[in-house]
């Protein structure tokens, strides 16, 4: 059953944090608004793969500082200041006018997909504050296979979160102002939330 939930929380971790239409989801909603699903899908398997990667990276990390006892306080510390961070970061989206409108676009898809999703400075500290806040609650185990299982439902959770929005596009454009400024407000209270509750338990 741990494996299941290692996957799950990947999923979920992933999904929630794209589900905000920023620059990777909403460039998928273009692609596929203006040039048509299976173009949208290529730039989509491209992003997810980087997530993949990304969320490797920050369970690299992770478990280098899980596995030195001096430092676990700085460790929660971290997750504190990344969780603060995302805070102020969501808040700042959802204040942002977001332009959905563009016109078609030329190139291989799979390949922007792989180099905008790599330039997104956000995702391997979302994944290091993620895993630390999972770790500190006993909720995620930091060895395998359970990183490669977590790292595996980031990037199948990316990819449902691209693929939402491609399914959904046509409605998503209509909403993407509401949207875009409800969700920010609401995951800006979310990590706002978590980055107090991590603060309590850090304090003696």
């Amino acid at each position: 059953m741990q494996y299941l939930y290692h996957v799950l929380y990947g999923v979920l971790m992933a999904y929630f944090g794209l589900i905000s239409p920023g620059m990777l989801n909403m460039t998928a909603l273009k692609i596929r608004i203006n040039n048509g699903k299976s173009d949208s899908l290529r730039f989509s398997i491209g992003a997810s793969l980087i997530v993949f990667l990304q969320a490797g990276i920050a369970l690299f990390f992770a478990d280098y500082l899980v596995n030195n006892p001096k430092i676990v306080e700085t460790l929660k510390v971290v997750a504190i200041f990344v969780f603060f961070l995302l805070s102020v970061f969501f808040f700042f989206l959802s204040r942002k006018e977001l332009n959905p409108k563009a016109t078609k676009q030329q190139g291989k898809f799979f390949l922007k997909g792989l180099g905008m999703s790599s330039i997104n400075m956000l995702a391997i500290p979302f994944y290091l504050g993620i895993s630390i806040y999972l770790t500190s609650i006993d909720k995620l185990i930091i060895e395998q296979p359970y990183i490669l299982l977590f790292i595996f439902g980031a990037g199948l959770g990316s990819f449902l979160i691209f693929y939402t929005y491609i399914l959904f596009a046509k409605i998503i454009i209509k909403r993407v102002l509401f949207i875009a400024k409800n969700i920010n407000v609401i995951l800006s209270l979310l990590f706002l939330f978590l980055g107090i509750f991590t603060l309590i338990k850090v304090l003696p």
